[in-house]
């Protein structure tokens, strides 16, 4: 799911980690520093002056899942709150060409905000060009237009908080193992500005905050498919390991795999985003410890809050980030539905009763 989200890696690929001899963070694609998404809301009066003046919203998705409904959903309650109507929604299918298609038509519309993640920054620059024009307000989740200027050409990029859900997947697998022992660290050996961030933040939190935590074993994965034979080769060299970070839900299963052909019960595992079998398993008490993910629902509120603000001609932050929330045995029904404004899986619901 996560490689599918941010499918083009050159997007944003000037996004930093920022660090001091105290802390870093998820900083934007010129440097900007991330404000936190709670501090985009919309006053009684801001509600006030925008009802009633048959304003109209686009959302522009590059494709459909559980994700994509859950900040669609988010978007589109923020957007009732001010009596906007939300006349075109469009999945992509992760095709630059037909989301240019998509952009034409919901302009033809004439939407007064567009919300969007652009998958092509050179075909979406062109595409989003007669909005502009428009006067349209702009608002992209995590991807920018090549070239495009905050201020003018749009008003705010809203995305994860990146450095968190790596520095949150760290403390959650040192606090599952003492605070002491041997881990792997199996990274996404791609250039997606994503997992680089939240797997570089995993591996400078446990080296600066955890001294007795050593990561004495490290893989890089592509393909997803080859998690389990990975995760056995590093288990074979490393069979004392106490935990190991995964870059993601999907190859985290095939780790999980590898563990249970071993007999391994011991070894636990923390992993970014939610998916039915790893959260399974954590019910169940076995090697999942947490999941990381991000809060889907407050991406797309607070997409729909910086659109309105534009849209009243007040000064929206550049680069704004919501929250990282870590999910564990105890609190799986409450995440899950925190994250993505739904209920976990009725398998994983059962488990936890």
């Amino acid at each position: 799911m996560l490689v599918k989200r941010f499918l083009n890696a050159t997007a944003l690929t000037c996004f930093l980690l920022s660090a001091s001899a105290s802390f870093a963070q998820t900083v934007g694609p010129s440097g900007e520093a991330a404000t936190p998404s709670s501090a985009i809301t919309l006053s009684d009066a801001d509600l006030a002056s925008l009802k009633d003046k048959g304003y109209k919203a686009a959302l522009l998705w590059h494709t459909s899942s559980d994700f994509v409904n859950a900040v669609s959903a988010g978007a589109k309650d923020e957007f009732a709150r001010a009596g906007v109507k939300v006349v075109v929604t469009t999945d992509a299918g992760f095709d630059a060409a037909r989301q240019r298609s998509d952009i034409e038509t919901a302009l033809a519309a004439k939407p007064d905000v567009v919300l969007a993640l652009p998958l092509d920054p050179v075909t979406s620059a062109e595409a989003f060009k007669q909005a502009i024009a428009d006067h349209t307000k702009l608002v992209f989740l995590s991807n920018v237009p090549a070239g495009y200027k905050q201020g003018s050409d749009y008003a705010a990029i809203v995305t994860d908080d990146l450095f968190q859900m790596g520095k949150q997947a760290a403390d959650a697998l040192a606090k599952s193992i003492g605070g002491k022992g041997k881990v792997g660290w199996i990274f996404h050996d791609a250039t997606y500005y994503v997992t680089n961030q939240r797997d570089n933040a995993f591996k400078s939190t446990i080296e600066k905050d955890y001294p007795d935590i050593k990561i004495v074993a490290q893989k890089g994965i592509s393909d997803p498919s080859r998690a389990e034979e990975l995760a056995s080769a590093m288990l074979l060299q490393n069979p004392d390991l106490d935990g190991i970070y995964v870059t993601w839900a999907e190859p985290a299963d095939g780790v999980l795999a590898a563990l249970r052909a071993a007999g391994n019960t011991k070894t636990k595992i923390v992993t970014l985003d939610l998916a039915e079998p790893v959260g399974l398993d954590m019910a169940k008490g076995g090697n999942v410890t947490a999941l990381v993910a991000d809060k889907a629902y407050e991406l797309g509120r607070t997409m729909a809050a910086t659109g309105l603000k534009s849209l009243l001609n007040q000064a929206t932050p550049p680069f704004i980030v919501a929250p990282a929330l870590t999910v564990t045995k105890e609190t799986i029904a409450s995440g899950w539905k925190e994250s993505l404004n739904r209920d976990a899986p009725q398998s994983i619901l059962d488990a936890v009763k």
